[in-house]
């Protein structure tokens, strides 16, 4: 059955966008960080798996779900409609 209702992801996921998120946000990042540094935060970070694997596949479906966008390299936070 199709639903209106935005997909959510999968727990360790929505963490990895919520590293991210902060670290761009408040890290001073505020034109973003680069995919491979994303990665390496992720990957360093005690709340996230420490495969590098796990962080591109978590990258792409942030970006695929419009979670994060990148522009010239660098990703960074969508910001919701208010």
């Amino acid at each position: 059955m199709f639903s209106n209702e935005p997909r959510s992801l999968p727990d360790w996921i929505e963490r990895g966008y919520e590293i991210l998120s902060t670290e761009i946000t408040e890290g001073g990042h505020e034109e973003g960080l680069s995919r491979n540094r994303a990665r390496d935060d992720l990957v360093a970070h005690e709340d996230f798996p420490d495969n590098p694997d796990d962080a591109e596949y978590a990258i792409d479906q942030l970006l695929n779900s419009g979670w994060l966008y990148e522009v010239a390299g660098k990703l960074r936070v969508t910001t919701p409609e208010e």
